[in-house]
C-alpha cells in the first residue's frame, strides 16, 4: 500500500471542502444527467449518474475538473484519468475516446469545464509575461494533459461557481475568475503546453490552425500541400507534429471528423446512413458503413439503435 507523504496529506486535505461545496452547487444546478449549459458560455456543468461505455467523441479545446467521481480518456495509446484530484486540458480539438468509470443514481459523476479560447490565454500572457511550467521541450507533444489539482486553482474555480448565484456581479467579476483559473493552470508543471498554443507562431499553434482549418474544410477533398503552406510548414513536419500532437494523419483526422459529423445527423436529424455519408462526403455507402464500424464498433444502423434504446431505457 501507497503512502501519501505529510505534504501530500496537507494538500489533500485542503482540497476536500472547496470539493464538497463544489459537488453541491453542480449537482443543484445540474437537475438530469447531461450537459448542462449556464448563464456563462465559456462554462458547462455535466452529471452522469452511471458508468459509460468508452466511446470516441470529440474533446473540444477545454479545462476539465471532476469534482466527484472519475473518467478516463483515451487518445492513441495514452490514457488520462481525472478525477477530484486531477484534471484534464485539452488544448486544439481531438477525436478521442471518453468513458466515466465512477458514478452511481447516489453520487453521480459531477463536472464543470471551461472552453479554453487562445486569444484569451495569448492575453493573459502579454499582461503577466507568465513563463510557466517546463520548457516546451519537455514531455510529450500531444495535445491533452493531465496534472494535479492545486488548492489555488480549486479555490478560484470554487470562486467562478458561486457567482452563478450572483448575477449582478457575474459580468464583472466572471471574467476576472476565469482568468484566474487560467493563470493557476499556466503555473502548473504542464502550463507550457496551453501556453504554446497561444503563443504567435510556435509550432503547436500551427497545428493547432491546421486542426481548424479541417474544422472548416471537412467537406472537401483534403490537399496536403495546401495545408501545409498555409500554416507556413513543409508537408513532412506537418504530417510529424500533426501525428505527435493528435496520434493521427491530417486524413485520418479529417475521416474521423466526417464520421462523427454523420453520427451526429443521424441521431440529432434523422437521416439514413446512405444519406448521412453522401453528405458527408463519402461516396461509396459501404466504405462508409466499415469505417463507421471500426471506429464506433458497429455498422452506422445498429450502433444508432443501441444509443437510442439505451437512452429510452
Amino acid at each position: 500500500m501507497s503512502l501519501l507523504s505529510p505534504s501530500e496529506t496537507i494538500a489533500q486535505q485542503s482540497l476536500t471542502a472547496p470539493q464538497a461545496e463544489l459537488a453541491d452547487r453542480i449537482a443543484r444546478s445540474t437537475p438530469g444527467d447531461g450537459i448542462h449549459p449556464t448563464a456563462l458560455p465559456q462554462l458547462q456543468l455535466v452529471r452522469c449518474s452511471r458508468p459509460t461505455p468508452c466511446t470516441p467523441n470529440v474533446f473540444e479545446p477545454r479545462l476539465c475538473i471532476v469534482v466527484q467521481g472519475s473518467k478516463i480518456a483515451l487518445l492513441g495509446d495514452q490514457v488520462y484519468h481525472y478525477d477530484p484530484l486531477n484534471y484534464l486540458v485539452v488544448s486544439m480539438t481531438l477525436p478521442m475516446m471518453g468513458q466515466v468509470v465512477e458514478a452511481t443514481p447516489e453520487k453521480p459523476y459531477l463536472c464543470l469545464r471551461l472552453d479554453i479560447e487562445p486569444e484569451q490565454i495569448a492575453g493573459l500572457l502579454l499582461d503577466t509575461g507568465a513563463q510557466a511550467g517546463a520548457s516546451p521541450g519537455a514531455g510529450s507533444a500531444r495535445a491533452a494533459y493531465a496534472a494535479r489539482v492545486t488548492p489555488a486553482l480549486l479555490d478560484a474555480v470554487l470562486r467562478l461557481m458561486r457567482l452563478l448565484d450572483e448575477p449582478e456581479d457575474l459580468p464583472v467579476l466572471a471574467p476576472m475568475a476565469m482568468r484566474e483559473i487560467f493563470y493557476r493552470v499556466l503555473l502548473g508543471d504542464l502550463g507550457h503546453h496551453l501556453r504554446a498554443v497561444a503563443m504567435h507562431d510556435s509550432r503547436p499553434q500551427r497545428i493547432a490552425k491546421a486542426v481548424e482549418l479541417l474544422r472548416q474544410r471537412y467537406l472537401e477533398p483534403l490537399r496536403i500541400e495546401e495545408l501545409a503552406r498555409s500554416v507556413h510548414m513543409s508537408v513532412s513536419s506537418l504530417h510529424h507534429n500533426f501525428k505527435a500532437a493528435t496520434t493521427m494523419s491530417p486524413l485520418q483526422y479529417q475521416k474521423q471528423l466526417r464520421l462523427h459529423e454523420a453520427r451526429r445527423l443521424m441521431l440529432t436529424e434523422g437521416l439514413e446512413a446512405s444519406a448521412a455519408a453522401h453528405r458527408v462526403g463519402y461516396e461509396s455507402p459501404s466504405q462508409f458503413s466499415r469505417e463507421y464500424k471500426r471506429l464506433f464498433g458497429a455498422p452506422p444502423r445498429a450502433e444508432i439503435a443501441q444509443i437510442r434504446a439505451a437512452a429510452a431505457g
